[in-house]
């Protein structure tokens, strides 16, 4: 089993960036897929971007170009870094990994999930 922390989160103003972490422990390993989701109330939790074990990446279709996920094999911890941040960008940011056979995707608003999960931070865009 994989343990999962997420931080990093906060209060931006629009335009502004952030970077998010997540802190892998336990079973881990450099082949782990990783991914970003974001939970907004009233809404389904949405992909964000993905990242297998070679490093290849797959980023959801509001994030392109803005959102550049990264891995840091040596400290175990994902990353987010996030730019030209939109009111649209506030939600709870969550993490997840697993091992392989495993693949980074991403669709529109879905990404690939991997069944461990951190217990999110929250990122708040104002104007």
């Amino acid at each position: 089993q994989v343990q999962l922390v997420e931080s990093g989160g906060g209060s931006v103003q629009a335009g502004g960036s952030l970077r998010l972490s997540c802190s892998a422990s336990g079973d881990t390993t450099s082949n782990l897929c990783m991914g970003w989701y974001r939970h907004i109330p009233g809404r389904l939790r949405e992909g964000v971007a993905t990242i297998d074990g070679a490093g290849r990446t797959s980023y959801a279709d509001s994030v392109k170009g803005r959102f550049t996920i990264s891995k840091d094999n040596a400290k175990n911890t994902l990353y987010l870094d996030m730019s030209s941040l939109k009111l649209e960008d506030t939600a709870e940011y969550i993490c997840s990994a697993g091992p392989p056979p495993c693949n980074a995707y991403c669709s529109g608003t879905y990404c690939y999930e991997y069944g461990n999960w951190g217990q999110g931070t929250q990122v708040t865009v104002s104007s």
